[in-house]
């Protein structure tokens, strides 16, 4: 996956609290490929029977703006899956799921914790916002208007090198390798025998 250190595109308003990962991809079509791509079923239920969903009017948004605790419910990788794979890179939201912010990180999508999402949601008028996001400065630019965000140091790393856990862990490969030789130096009892 590829890293990014800012972006810049329209954001939608979904102003909906606890959006769960079933939501987000409902069970049933998890036994689809993933090379078949997700996307498609991005918010599938919520969608349907709605002709005037957020996503359906703006389908070249790049970014969603949505009330607390999203991505609640199962620890469902797909629920990220489906929103990286229908082109959003992030979601700004007052709070997260934790499993899935972490999901999220691990595969490109940033879920930006705003405070003051409400007032944020409040002032789109028209359901939609040009956003610039910049990882290194944790900020974000809504229709011109500065915004702090919680964003760990660690996953600002993983962001903007595109890196997942194993990645991350390859990063240390030097220092892993510099430990365990010094550790089995002092503790040579505490391995196998070689013959």
């Amino acid at each position: 996956m590829a890293g990014w250190t800012t972006h810049e595109g329209m954001a939608v308003a979904l102003p909906r609290a606890d959006i769960d990962t079933d939501q987000l991809i409902p069970a049933r079509f998890m036994s689809a490929s993933r090379s078949e791509g997700y996307g498609q079923y991005l918010m599938r239920d919520l969608r349907e029977g709605d002709g005037d969903f957020p996503l359906d009017r703006h389908p070249e948004a790049s970014m969603l703006i949505a009330g607390p605790n999203f991505g609640c419910g199962s620890s469902r990788e797909a629920a990220v899956y489906a929103l990286v794979d229908a082109g959003i890179r992030v979601v700004i939201a007052e709070s997260f799921a934790d499993i899935f912010a972490g999901n999220a990180v691990n595969n490109g999508l940033l879920p930006a914790r705003v405070a003051d999402t409400p007032e944020i949601l409040a002032a789109m008028g028209d359901g939609t916002a040009q956003v610039t996001v910049d990882l290194e400065a944790a900020e974000l630019r809504v229709n011109g208007k500065a915004h702090a965000f919680d964003l760990p140091r660690l996953w600002a790393e993983k962001l903007i090198n595109g890196w997942d856990d194993i990645d991350l862990t390859r990063a240390h490969l030097d220092t892993i390798a510099a430990f365990r030789a010094a550790r089995q130096e002092r503790h040579p009892w505490a391995w196998p025998r070689t013959t």
